[in-house]
C-alpha cells in the first residue's frame, strides 16, 4: 500500500525532506502504510472521536488515522525538520488535521482536543514509558482519554502485561493493570523499520476501566510500587524499611509476609499496602 491518499510514498517523502531519523530523538520510521494503517485499526471506531498522536515523525501513522476515520488528529512533533511533510498531509486533510511543532512533555493536548479522546502513537523509544507512566496516573479517573494505543520496545510490552510471579513484572505492570485492561495487539521485527532497531516492537492497546480496580491514592501507590521494585531481589521489609519504621507490622496488616519479594505480590496487594501506609 505505497499510496491510501494521493500523497506520495514515505521513502519519497523522506527523501525529499532529508529526513533522516536521529537517534537523538528516538526515532525509528515505521514507513510500510499496511502496518500504519493496521496499527490504526487496533485503536478501534476512529469516527466519532478526536486522537493524539505524539512523535508523527514523516506522518505514516497520522496518514493511516486519518483514513481509518479519525474525526481529527492532533499530532505532536518535537521535531522541526517534521514540520514540512506534515504540512503536506495537513494540505490533504485541512479540517482533520492539526500539527504542533512542540515537546510532548511539555504540551498541554486538552485545549487542542474534544472528548472522547484516543491516545495513538508509535512513542519514541526515550520517552515512551514516561509519557505512559503519565497517561496511568492523573490525580482523577477516568481519564481524559478512552483508550491508548502505543508502540513500545517489545520488552517493555511485555513488562505491561506481565503477571506477578514473573521476572518481568514490575512497577509499568501494576500501574497499567490497575487502572486498564493492556494488551498486546501487534509485533513488528526490526526490518519493519528505517534504520532498523535492535530490539523488536509491539503495539499495546489500554482500555481505561470506569474505575480502579482497587482503591488507592495513584501518587502514593506510584511511590510504593517504585520503590518495591527499586530493590526487586531485596525481600519487602527491607526494600521499604524507610517508609515506616513498623514496616513489617504493616505488610502483617494487610496480609503480605514481611519475607515476600515485590514481584510476589499482587496489585490488589499493594493498593492495600498503600492505604495502610497512607493511614
Amino acid at each position: 500500500m505505497s499510496q491510501i491518499d494521493g500523497l506520495p510514498p514515505l521513502r519519497d517523502v523522506i527523501a525529499a525532506h532529508g529526513l533522516i531519523a536521529k537517534k537523538s530523538l528516538g526515532q525509528n520510521f515505521l514507513l510500510d502504510l499496511n502496518l500504519t494503517a493496521k496499527i490504526a485499526r487496533q485503536a478501534g471506531d476512529l469516527a466519532n472521536s478526536d486522537i493524539l498522536e505524539i512523535g508523527p515523525g514523516p506522518g505514516g501513522l497520522t496518514r493511516g488515522l486519518l483514513v481509518e476515520g479519525a474525526r481529527k488528529v492532533l499530532a505532536v512533533e518535537k521535531d522541526s525538520r517534521a514540520m514540512a511533510p506534515l504540512a503536506e498531509i495537513q494540505a490533504v486533510y485541512p479540517d482533520r488535521l492539526e500539527v504542533i511543532n512542540a515537546d510532548a512533555l511539555d504540551l498541554d493536548p486538552l485545549e487542542h482536543l474534544t472528548p472522547p479522546i484516543r491516545i495513538v502513537a508509535n512513542l519514541p523509544y526515550n520517552v515512551g514509558t514516561e509519557l505512559l507512566v503519565r497517561w496511568l496516573t492523573p490525580l482523577s479517573w477516568p481519564p481524559v482519554w478512552a483508550s491508548l494505543t502505543l508502540m513500545f520496545q517489545k520488552e517493555v510490552a511485555e513488562r505491561i502485561v506481565a503477571q506477578p510471579g514473573s521476572k518481568k513484572y514490575g512497577r509499568l505492570a501494576v500501574l497499567s493493570q490497575w487502572r486498564t485492561t493492556p494488551r498486546v495487539v501487534m509485533e513488528l521485527p526490526p526490518e519493519a523499520f528505517t534504520p532498523p532497531p535492535k530490539i523488536h516492537s509491539a503495539v499495546v492497546h489500554f482500555d481505561a476501566l470506569p474505575a480502579p480496580r482497587f482503591e488507592a491514592d495513584p501518587d502514593k501507590l506510584q511511590a510504593l510500587v517504585a520503590k518495591a521494585f527499586g530493590q526487586r531481589r531485596k525481600m519487602l521489609r527491607a526494600s521499604l524499611k524507610g517508609l515506616r519504621p513498623d514496616i513489617e507490622d504493616v505488610l502483617t496488616s494487610v496480609g503480605i509476609k514481611p519475607t515476600s519479594r515485590a514481584e510476589e505480590i499482587g496489585i490488589e496487594e499493594f493498593c492495600a499496602l498503600s492505604r495502610a501506609l497512607a493511614s
